[in-house]
């Protein structure tokens, strides 16, 4: 791995360390707990999720008490949190992995096979709830991830995800690769944000290709 790879992991992970946000999902190695929470956050704000995620888990506490709810039920305890088709993947998946079993497959590639699971849900789910060394690549770490390492293209372009994904899997830090997709994220979510990034603030802008234009003084410099 390159020298500004390394010493961009070895950044992020020490911010994280000291500034991760707490949530009630972080920590939770129940690998349906963190499926509600990841299904839950698609497109969806953080602040919002606060209030359905401990709710409907108190309604449906494992897999199997999800599986066995009537899809009425299911959507009325999802009502208010809106894209009510996350509600019945979600239903309709618990029902699937109870009729193979009843164990959430630890596999990024059998996750998807489930409904409503896509590329980033399936990384996320294996790698905080199984430890598996995949990357999750959400809007917010694929900012970090363009910003940092010059990727150029238009947010959708299919040359410019291979180029993200690829990327982010070389990153990976071995043995904490929850710690290190929920740091990318955390990073995007409160310092690279889209608008008005607080580069001055941030932990690797000194690795930074698009962070090194401004001036490392101030910390109120944003790149503009």
């Amino acid at each position: 791995m390159p020298p500004r790879a390394k010493a961009f992991r070895r950044r992020l992970l020490r911010w994280y360390g000291r500034n991760r946000r707490r949530l009630p999902w972080r920590g939770v190695r129940d690998p349906y707990a963190v499926l509600v929470s990841e299904v839950m956050l698609q497109q969806t704000q953080v602040t919002r999720v606060l209030t359905y995620y401990p709710r409907f888990l108190a309604r449906y506490p494992t897999l199997e008490d999800l599986a066995a709810s009537p899809a009425d039920a299911v959507r009325e305890e999802w009502r208010g949190l809106g894209y009510y088709a996350r509600a019945r993947n979600l239903h309709a998946a618990a029902r699937q992995v109870v009729a193979d079993g009843g164990r959430l497959p630890r596999d990024p590639d059998a996750l998807r096979r489930l409904p409503g699971i896509g590329r980033y849900t399936a990384g996320a789910v294996a790698s905080l709830a199984f430890g598996a060394r995949v990357p999750a690549v959400d809007t917010n770490a694929a900012r970090v991830l363009a910003r940092v390492f010059g990727v150029r293209g238009k947010k959708g372009d299919a040359a410019r995800e291979r180029r993200l994904w690829t990327l982010a899997a070389r990153l990976v830090a071995p043995g904490r690769a929850a710690d290190w997709n929920q740091a990318l994220m955390d990073l995007g979510a409160t310092t690279c944000v889209a608008r008005n990034p607080r580069c001055g603030r941030c932990p690797v802008r000194p690795v930074c290709a698009a962070g090194s234009r401004v001036d490392p003084r101030d910390p109120r410099a944003r790149l503009r």
